[in-house]
């Protein structure tokens, strides 16, 4: 399976459960250097980078926020877990974030099995994960969700039934969630590789046109216009 293969399916698939459910409308958040308001602000420490997303950016809680496949991001110049490789820093977004508040539940789009998990527990990382593998006719795909509450790795095993529309997790709060404001990392993976439980969700730019090749926008599954 290639990569049109695998969008094509997902275009065509008729509907998706949404992930998230509470019933607040979407706002668009840019964390590129293009938001002139974002580099006024040093969000290092992240009870104030939390405050800036939710206070500021979705007015209070007022919205959830969505946005970042194939962003150059600024926000990770302030995490080692980016930047440890100095000449291949990595900033390019490969997953859609949804911001919303910890607790928050998650719904599968669609029928799967629990492909692996793993507590990614380093700042900056995913922290608790969780990677699902569908099928679509022949076509087999994963999902991976990450910043995820740690609650959301009990009960599970690999190969474990999670049916479309089924509540499986929640989002975290931080510091368990990787250290970041409450928000899920949600990526469309075309092959999984060798990885179990993790999967580059970053990349440096002179990898991008690779991972783009691995994982297309799921925008294709969320289906969110904002």
């Amino acid at each position: 399976m290639n990569m049109s293969e695998l969008a094509q399916a997902l275009r065509e698939y008729p509907t998706f459960h949404a992930i998230v459910q509470n019933g607040k409308p979407y706002r668009k958040l840019d964390f590129t250097a293009g938001n002139s308001d974002l580099l006024t602000h040093d969000l290092s420490e992240t009870v104030d980078f939390s405050n800036y997303v939710f206070d500021e950016m979705l007015s209070g809680s007022a919205f959830n926020g969505i946005g970042g496949y194939g962003e150059d991001r600024v926000i990770y110049r302030h995490r080692k877990h980016f930047t440890a490789d100095s000449e291949k820093p990595r900033s390019i977004h490969l997953g859609v974030d949804i911001w919303a508040e910890a607790g928050t539940p998650l719904y599968a789009p669609l029928d799967a099995t629990v492909h692996s998990f793993a507590f990614n527990d380093h700042y900056g990382d995913y922290g608790p994960t969780i990677i699902l593998v569908h099928e679509i006719g022949e076509t087999t795909f994963f999902t991976l969700y990450g910043h995820l509450s740690l609650s959301s790795l009990e009960g599970l095993h690999e190969g474990k039934t999670i049916n479309a529309g089924e509540c499986f997790a929640a989002i975290g709060p931080y510091p368990e969630n990787g250290d970041w404001p409450p928000h899920l990392h949600f990526q469309v993976i075309r092959d999984m590789g060798n990885y179990r439980g993790d999967f580059p969700g970053v990349c440096n730019a002179s990898d991008q046109d690779y991972y783009f090749n691995l994982c297309p926008d799921s925008e294709l599954i969320l289906r969110i216009n904002v």
